[in-house]
């Protein structure tokens, strides 16, 4: 399990307290959104220290030298954004994903998981076809909102869940 965060919380909490707390909840690890792996040098210790693995984000826009940077600071797995932009909902899998895919490949042994625009079974098999992960997160905050105040709300969320695995399945 991963906490997915900001920073500023963290540092309101106490980052060492946090890192300790969340290694007590029985959190694997931590992916601080908006801490670049550029200045994480500060931050590594006390999660490490905890037990903490820290997983950063590579972009097809990355040069490889952060390419290799993310590698080498990444514990756990390396979170791929698929894309440019924003995060949500697309028609289509980014043309990018499976070129970062294979030049992160190339710099680490970790799982590699990405996401960003994935919403569709068919997204999810693509998508397995290269990286070992598939993150959704969009799509499942989407049937939250229509679902929310329903009974059925579980069964609508796991049903989305198993159609994803099926096309992660068939990749």
């Amino acid at each position: 399990m991963l906490l997915f965060t900001y920073m500023n919380p963290l540092l309101s909490y106490g980052f060492e307290k946090m890192a300790r707390d969340a290694k007590d909840a029985g959190l694997d690890g931590i992916l601080i959104t908006e801490l670049s792996v550029e200045e994480s040098g500060q931050y590594l210790p006390a999660l490490r220290d905890a037990g903490l693995d820290t997983v950063f984000l590579a972009a097809p826009t990355s040069t490889p030298e952060r390419l290799a940077r993310v590698a080498e600071c990444s514990t756990g797995f390396v979170y791929l954004v698929s894309r440019m932009g924003v995060t949500g909902m697309r028609e289509q899998v980014s043309a990018s994903m499976a070129p970062l895919v294979a030049a992160v490949r190339a710099q680490t042994s970790l799982p590699l998981a990405v996401g960003f625009g994935i919403s569709k079974p068919e997204h999810a098999r693509e998508t397995a076809k290269v990286a070992d992960g598939v993150v959704v997160g969009t799509a499942l905050v989407k049937i939250i909102e229509q679902f929310g105040d329903s009974p059925d709300l579980e069964a609508k969320l796991e049903s989305f869940a198993r159609e994803l695995k099926a096309g992660m399945e068939q990749a």
